[in-house]
């Protein structure tokens, strides 16, 4: 099954209406949430914790094949959208508490003073890429100018094209951005709709493996800065655990959050041990082949960090971008949007890696 038959929108489109880019509150959002008292087992046992979830990403699938979703003290309640930014159009209308994105929807969010915060951090063994068809005249990030790529808004993805822009010399209004979700862009994408297209993982491997698509720009050299990349990192790899602020200071939904992230991080580090058995499960749960899930699966590996200084550095840098090409309206303070409060139970998992 191709991924453009299996990626669904799910409730995504209930919550498309309340965009993240729509009209801030009155009140700021950029005060942190204060951490509410802790509660007892028993009041625990009666929160439902609502989790945005990505189709090619598969969070839950993940947690389960851990054994990360056994004897959980609380209910999930489990939400499937195509990519960040709707998920995180939904945490902000208080749709979801909690849900995994890229390193560029939270900037977004943040830019229309969104109800959200960063409280927990992953990092990828790759970027994301910038994939050209098969048969293709793109050789060079110059070969760029003039043509036409396809990128979902606001996606991790969106940022490490920005940066690729930028690095080939070029502004956005150099090239015509077609602003797709995966689905649409990988058909557009076949079709020659677009010249190239920038995506992450599983996508990528789907793309090489199923059409023959090229990586003008690979994952590794985005976020390593070779090849291509001339020596710039193009994508920090960073993954974020982001959740909305009226959860945070809820007792039950604080504590049933805490818990999530470090299950999470331990189910990401039990995947990176067992890659095989990982990407045979991946496959049959997600319905994506078996040829591009043994692909992808070392690229989709993620390792819990601590949200540390580094992290909202480098996320700062990324919204500065964004602002310095006018796709923001102005300066964002990222660091009104993070929120360290788990950190003490993340340190551990980060330590098991050194």
């Amino acid at each position: 099954m191709k991924l453009r038959n299996w990626m669904l929108l799910g409730v995504a489109g209930a919550v498309l209406g309340l965009s993240a880019c729509g009209t801030p509150s009155s009140a700021p959002s950029s005060s942190p949430a204060a951490v509410p008292p802790a509660v007892s087992p028993a009041q625990l046992a009666d929160v439902t914790l609502r989790v945005g979830d990505q189709k090619g990403g598969s969070v839950q699938v993940l947690l389960r094949a851990a054994g990360q979703l056994d004897s959980v003290p609380y209910h999930v309640q489990w939400s499937m959208f195509t990519s960040g930014p709707p998920m995180l159009e939904a945490a902000n209308a208080n749709a979801i508490d909690i849900g995994q994105v890229g390193n560029t929807p939270p900037i977004f969010s943040a830019a229309a003073n969104g109800n959200i915060a960063i409280v927990a951090a992953l990092r990828a063994t790759v970027g994301d890429a910038l994939l050209v068809p098969k048969g293709s005249g793109i050789t060079r990030l110059a070969d760029l100018r003039g043509k036409t790529i396809a990128v979902a808004k606001g996606s991790s993805a969106n940022g490490t094209l920005l940066n690729t822009l930028g690095k080939a010399g070029l502004k956005p209004s150099d090239v015509t951005i077609s602003y797709l979700q995966p689905s649409d862009a990988y058909a557009a994408f076949n079709q020659g709709s677009v010249a190239a297209w920038a995506v992450w993982e599983p996508y990528v491997s789907e793309a090489v493996q199923t059409a023959g698509a090229r990586e003008l720009v690979s994952g590794a050299d985005a976020l390593n800065g070779t090849g291509p990349a001339g020596g710039t990192q193009l994508s920090n790899g960073f993954s974020l655990e982001v959740a909305n602020k009226t959860a945070l200071a809820d007792p039950g939904k604080n504590a049933a959050i805490q818990d999530y992230v470090v299950r999470l991080g331990k189910a990401d580090l039990w995947a990176k041990t067992h890659p095989d058995e990982w990407a045979t499960i991946y496959a049959q749960q997600t319905g994506i082949p078996p040829n591009v899930a043994k692909a992808a699966i070392p690229h989709l590996a993620l390792t819990p960090i601590v949200l540390d200084d580094a992290v909202v550095a480098s996320e700062q840098q990324l919204a500065d971008a964004f602002t310095q090409a006018g796709q923001l309206p102005g300066k964002v303070d990222i660091s009104g949007y993070v929120d360290r409060r788990y950190n003490a139970v993340i340190a551990p998992l980060a330590g098991a890696q050194k």
